[in-house]
């Protein structure tokens, strides 16, 4: 096969996210470098002007050599949504400046003014503010929030011809809880339903689209990227949806300019090729730790789904790519602000055991009071309906330094509580 013309599509969902990732990375540069080029202009020329007409007919376009402007495509964007394409099994994908205009711009393809979704109670800060605030108010979208476990609850809620998607987490953010996502995909399905699953922080562990899902998004700046130092997003999915999503004369991704710099896909397209690596070792020190906090304090209410008690331990791990664990956050409840606050003191500025920060998937140990923090927006009972206790702290787990080394660090800090 050409190695400039590999086929990264829907062949890759045979093969397990590494493999279809180093798949989808062989593709030599412009001038046969080993990495691919980086194409900076933000307008292309044609070869005629006939060509030019076409290209905005859509009867020519990239499959051909052919680009009009990076808000619309860019080649080295393209690239890199090959590469996210093959690591979620899916047609192919989209990468845009942030994990947030990634989910808005689907909920505005698939959405029309007046529709209905059904989402997880439980989730990031913002994306529940989106469903709650800006869609009802700007374009009369409304949802209608479910225990997302309680399948029962799900299909009660799906409106018949009015429902247009059921969006929820893998792994919820911050509480941990884990979607079955073959069933919930099977009850969306039998009512028409589109399945939008946000994977940010299970990539590599879970593939969505395998299980049922439709459309997965992503967060990059979180674990794909690793550093901390990007904002980026994706929407991956069919290439019937992810297309509409870029039509030029009606996507939301065209018309409402959500562009991923090309300098940025270059960046993370250098890291994807280590992020198997990278999820292991997130996911194995997240497990040594709860498994020792267990037996440091057995009263200390730790929530991970790799503990045995979790509720949906059996189903992760049913569902999970082989070797890739349970995921690299995990949550303690320290059952008050204050008490959370000032373990989270001690812990950085004490004993240098991490960093209070709001973001996850650095190498670094990341923790944060979600109530005030990622999911402040919520008010006190939707907090409480999403079992986000005021004093729960979420760790995202860094893989620096010994884990004997950190594990002194945190227990010196808790020892001093």
């Amino acid at each position: 096969m050409d190695r400039k013309t590999v086929n990264v599509g829907i062949e890759s969902k045979k093969e397990v996210p590494a493999e279809a990732l180093a798949a989808a990375r062989h593709k030599l540069g412009e001038h046969n470098g080993i990495n691919m080029s980086i194409e900076a202009s933000n307008t292309f020329t044609f070869k005629d002007s006939d060509a030019m007409n076409r290209a905005f007919l859509g009867e020519v376009g990239p499959k051909t050599g052919i680009y009009i402007y990076s808000r619309h495509l860019n080649p080295t964007i393209l690239n890199l949504g090959r590469q996210i394409a093959a690591m979620e099994g899916t047609e192919t994908a989209y990468c845009t400046a942030s994990g947030m205009s990634a989910i808005s711009s689907v909920f505005l393809q698939l959405c029309n003014t007046g529709g209905h979704v059904v989402a997880a109670k439980t989730l990031f800060g913002g994306s529940h503010a989106l469903l709650t605030h800006f869609l009802p108010q700007k374009c009369n979208i409304t949802t209608t929030f479910v225990d997302i476990v309680d399948l029962e609850e799900v299909d009660k809620a799906m409106i018949e011809g009015k429902t247009s998607v059921l969006y929820f987490e893998s792994i919820s953010n911050p509480t941990l809880i884990v979607a079955n996502i073959p069933e919930l995909s099977k009850i969306a399905h039998a009512k028409g339903v589109k399945v939008v699953v946000d994977n940010t922080f299970a990539p590599m562990i879970l593939s969505p689209a395998k299980l049922g899902a439709d459309v997965v998004v992503h967060s990059i700046s979180k674990y794909i990227s690793g550093e901390a130092d990007i904002i980026a997003g994706a929407v991956c999915g069919p290439a019937d949806i992810v297309d509409q999503m870029r039509d030029p004369h009606e996507g939301p991704l065209m018309l409402l300019g959500p562009t991923m710099n090309p300098k940025v896909a270059f960046e993370i397209s250098g890291r994807i090729p280590h992020l198997s690596m990278r999820m292991k070792k997130h996911c194995k020190r997240a497990m040594k730790y709860v498994t020792k906090m267990k037996e440091l304090d057995p009263n200390l209410d730790v929530l991970y789904p790799g503990l045995k008690e979790h509720p949906q331990h059996s189903l992760l791990n049913s569902m999970s790519n082989k070797d890739y664990g349970f995921g690299g956050v995990f949550c303690i409840d320290m059952k008050t602000e204050g008490r959370a606050y000032r373990l989270m003191d001690k812990l950085q500025n004490s004993t240098k055991f991490g960093f209070m920060g709001v973001s996850l998937g650095y190498y670094e140990t990341l923790m944060t009071c979600s109530s005030r923090s990622t999911n402040s927006m919520m008010d006190n009972k939707e907090k409480e309906s999403a079992g986000i206790s005021p004093g729960l702290v979420r760790f995202s787990v860094g893989y620096v330094g010994t884990f004997e080394q950190k594990w002194s660090q945190f227990t010196k800090a808790y020892s001093e509580m």
